[in-house]
């Protein structure tokens, strides 16, 4: 059977690419204009009573006596005058009164932790989002960091990369060497609790600028870069994320060699493993590299893979978590993050589970998928809080500190 013929109207130039990029970023803003009116910015979501309670793990009547102290916030009715509502930044104060005994040790630093892969469409970005606005519901103060050039991360908090992100509102100042410290570049968002440092698409000039540092300034090392940039701010949070690119990139190699922690987004099925497997094979011989030949050493807190997107129609998937559980054994997390609508509805108006005031789908699916991230939310608060409880030990004088274990 002949293949059909396309027929191109016209040859296509440089200047018909620039016109179509064009476009799309109008396009983009009408998208963004209409799904975030009137304000066209995103709104945190709004709780009621009953989820509040839920969230301090109390009865609804333990919240309603505690009110009556006046030293938390009482929220507001709604303008039927049916239930009461909390903001987000309410919902923090209750939940950081509650929870003070599970948050950050006085004197200890924020965990930094990078969210990694080799391959795309993995909800790499999603989890690093929905891990961030996860903790921030614990009553936990998170920077957000955005290495990737194309910002996907950066839109799910409402701003356009392509017009509303300088430069200086990126790490490429820090790679450029003109700046020392990341505190330039963060700035607030829409949700409370979550800083940012955006990422653009002129962040891929830091994939040249540090190479030719590496070569022109005596004794520089390229992958210190984050690491020392976010020294500053470490600790005025409680957790610092990291979304790195889908490649083993100059500013992916800066998040690992910054982070306390990794977490690997891994679909099942036999692309997305062997793209993982390529990855680990492909940093541990930059590591050994740029390390281990110069009589350094670097130690992760801890190593967590996270089944994702996964989807309980596809019965191949079964063998490969077989693969996944053999492979990565103890660093796999008991959770996986189902494939479901709801996911894909939240991703479509630049959202997240999170986001969900109310579903308007059916709430079962919508239970399952907050669910399966609210446990991985917990157990990434186990590992952070491990982390703070070695530290501690340290100034006891029975561990190496994170410093000493990475000269």
């Amino acid at each position: 059977m002949a293949s059909p013929i396309i027929q191109q109207a016209k040859p296509i130039s440089l200047a018909d690419i620039t016109a179509q990029a064009e476009r799309a970023m109008a396009m983009m803003e009408q998208i963004r204009a209409a799904m975030l009116a009137p304000t066209a910015r995103k709104l945190p979501p709004t709780f009621t009573l009953s989820q509040l309670a839920a969230m301090l793990d109390v009865e609804k009547g333990s919240v309603s006596h505690r009110m009556t102290r006046g030293d938390l916030p009482a929220g507001r009715l709604n303008a039927s005058g049916s239930r009461r509502e909390f903001t987000l930044a309410e919902v923090r104060a209750w939940v950081r009164e509650y929870r003070k005994d599970r948050l950050r040790p006085d004197g200890a630093e924020a965990v930094t932790i990078s969210i990694g892969n080799f391959k795309g469409g993995v909800s790499k970005t999603t989890t690093a989002v929905t891990l961030a606005q996860g903790l921030s519901l614990l009553g936990h103060r998170v920077l957000v960091i955005d290495t990737d050039p194309q910002g996907s991360l950066t839109t799910l908090f409402g701003i356009l990369p392509d017009t509303e992100v300088e430069e200086t509102d990126t790490i490429l100042p820090l790679a450029m060497g003109t700046e020392t410290s990341i505190r330039y570049a963060i700035r607030p968002t829409y949700w409370d609790g979550i800083d940012l440092v955006g990422a653009a698409p002129v962040l891929f000039g830091a994939e040249f600028a540090l190479p030719a540092r590496q070569t022109q300034e005596p004794g520089f090392e390229f992958w210190r870069v984050l690491d020392l940039g976010i020294d500053d701010v470490r600790g005025e949070y409680d957790v610092i994320v990291i979304d790195t690119p889908p490649a083993l990139s100059y500013t992916t190699i800066n998040a690992f060699m910054a982070s306390d922690g990794v977490i690997m987004p891994l679909p099942p099925n036999a692309l997305d493993f062997a793209s993982a497997s390529q990855f680990w094979s492909l940093f541990s011989d930059l590591a050994n590299e740029l390390l281990t030949k110069r009589g350094l050493d670097k130690t992760f807190e801890f190593i967590h893979v996270l089944l994702a997107r996964v989807d309980s129609a596809d019965t191949a998937s079964n063998v490969i978590r077989q693969w996944i559980g053999q492979t990565y054994a103890e660093k796999v997390l008991p959770v996986e993050i189902p494939k479901t609508a709801v996911t894909g509805v939240t991703s479509a108006e630049f959202g997240t589970v999170y986001d969900v005031s109310r579903y308007d789908g059916s709430a079962r699916t919508f239970k399952r998928a907050r669910d399966a991230y609210d446990s991985f939310v917990g157990h990434i608060e186990g590992s952070i809080r491990a982390v703070w409880d070695r530290r501690r030990q340290v100034l006891n004088g029975s561990t190496p500190d994170r410093k000493e274990r990475q000269r």
